[in-house]
């Protein structure tokens, strides 16, 4: 079976062909004609909850409990937390093949999306909070046509997303798509048996703290819903293994993003700021549900972590699924 890695760091010199840097050129320019596309939306309370509650994790902050009723007016939007709101407003028949909305997304045959990586800074002195009314402005940056080192063609697209509340700039949001081409045929179904342990990194000095991951299909699933994302991938087995060439079904780019926030929250002490100047992060192969992963942090000097988060690679051994690097302020 095909095995799915995203390798935008394997990427070489090789130019692209000049079909592939046709379709970028051409996305370009219609988000150059479309311009930039602006959303407002109140920072709903219930939405919040949901978000913790599927996280499977009762307080929303260290001394604030969400299991019973939603946060009230004023409270702080942990890192990461924005994802679940500004979600695509598409019709479903506006919708890809794979169900993602095709605002930003290049012509065929570059239709198998992964979210790539990316980077997050936020401004301290104006945190995003329950109640507000927020914009979120979002702008094409970039499609680039790149070649790996295999020889697979793919297109890069950037886009950053801005949001700003009566007070100005609260976060930016830049984040990398992945856009490579549709498989020729299907792929054929085979059943992978894993090992039930794996070598998992299990770091002992006190400058690591580790924490293990295993997302459900339920998870998965209500993580879709809050998101209000129709990606195949995430949910349909026979679409992950047969047209995408995955073993299994992807658990989502933006929630190991938030899992690894909420474990730099987790790591900070008593009394310190729980929210970082920045996180600036890539997701380098996929991580599939019901399999145990681990994210292990690292405390370096001057206030900044690094979080990797291992997964299996398929064969009985270890790899790398995402990892970022945190800047605290």
């Amino acid at each position: 079976m095909a095995r799915t890695t995203l390798i935008l760091r394997r990427l070489k010199s090789t130019t692209a062909s000049i079909s592939t840097k046709l379709i970028a050129e051409e996305l370009l320019a219609h988000a150059h004609n479309v311009g930039p596309i602006t959303q407002r939306q109140l920072i709903d309370a219930n939405q919040l909850q949901r978000l913790s509650l599927t996280l499977n994790r009762p307080n929303l902050h260290a001394d604030q409990s969400i299991r019973l009723e939603a946060p009230s007016a004023g409270t702080p939007v942990p890192p990461g937390y924005h994802l679940a709101y500004f979600t695509p407003a598409a019709l479903s028949n506006e919708l890809g093949q794979d169900g993602t909305d095709r605002i930003y997304n290049p012509k065929a045959p570059y239709t198998r999306r992964m979210w790539a990586g990316g980077d997050i800074s936020w401004d301290i002195k104006n945190q995003l909070s329950v109640g507000q009314e927020v914009t979120e402005t979002t702008r094409l940056l970039s499609a680039d046509a790149k070649v790996t080192r295999t020889g697979e063609e793919m297109i890069v697209v950037g886009v950053q997303k801005t949001f700003k509340n009566r007070n100005g700039v609260a976060l930016v949001d830049r984040r990398d798509w992945v856009f490579r081409k549709a498989l020729l045929e299907p792929v054929p179904v085979q059943r992978i048996e894993l090992p039930n342990l794996i070598p998992l990194p299990d770091p002992t000095d006190s400058h690591f703290l580790s924490r293990d991951f295993l997302q459900t299909p339920v998870t998965l699933f209500r993580f879709s819903a809050l998101t209000f994302n129709g990606h195949q991938i995430h949910y349909s087995q026979p679409w992950c293994r047969e047209v995408e060439g995955h073993r299994d079904i992807v658990v989502h780019g933006p929630l190991n993003l938030i899992n690894m926030l909420d474990l730099w929250r987790d790591a900070q002490p008593d009394g310190a700021l729980k929210v970082p100047r920045s996180i600036r992060y890539r997701a380098t192969a996929p991580i599939y549900v019901n399999e145990q992963y681990r994210g292990v942090l690292e405390r370096r000097d001057a206030g900044a972590s690094n979080i990797k988060l291992w997964g299996s690679d398929g064969q009985g051994g270890v790899r790398v699924g995402m990892a970022a690097d945190i800047e605290a302020f």
